[in-house]
């Protein structure tokens, strides 16, 4: 088993503690399959709620497929210990925000969409529907009377 970490990477404009909210949070990946090098072209999301049981009595993983062009078992678990939050003093460089547990799979692509939160970096105001799907997101803080945001959104794996 290999652990890759999702480093993610955004310019923040007043807020800070970006983070994915809730053991529902889906993080939309590609996958390539360790054995043949297949990736399927469709977006495909694990969540920290769901558990699929590995052969053998080997545990759990957050998701476990088969391969459609070797048919090997391959899964992929969400190490719910690792998720940190993105912070004003990380702005514009790569952090690890989660890591993940594979199992004959490695995470090639990342799609931010809806489901993280932020807050105000001077006033603490929460933002809990924050979407990232565009790679960008304004609002705006009616109590320090400022306009937030998160732009140029971008991530990087690494193995860890």
């Amino acid at each position: 088993m290999v652990k890759f970490g999702l480093q993610f990477k955004a310019t923040l404009e007043n807020v800070t503690n970006v983070k994915p909210l809730g053991d529902d949070f889906r993080w939309f990946l590609k996958l390539k399959c360790g054995n043949c090098g297949e990736i399927p072209d469709k977006w495909q999301y694990i969540t920290q709620v769901e558990s699929v049981p590995l052969k053998g009595g080997r545990g759990s993983a957050s998701m476990v497929q088969k391969c459609k062009l070797c048919y090997r078992e391959n899964s992929i678990d969400i190490l719910g210990d690792t998720i940190t939050p993105y912070n004003a003093e990380n702005s514009e460089r790569f952090k690890t925000m989660v890591q993940f547990e594979c199992r004959g799979l490695e995470p090639i692509d990342f799609q931010p969409q809806a489901g993280f939160a932020a807050q105000g970096a001077e006033s603490g105001t929460k933002f809990p529907e924050v979407n990232l799907l565009e790679k960008d997101w304004t609002d705006y803080d009616e109590k320090v009377n400022e306009s937030v945001g998160i732009y140029e959104v971008t991530h990087q794996f690494i193995k860890c």
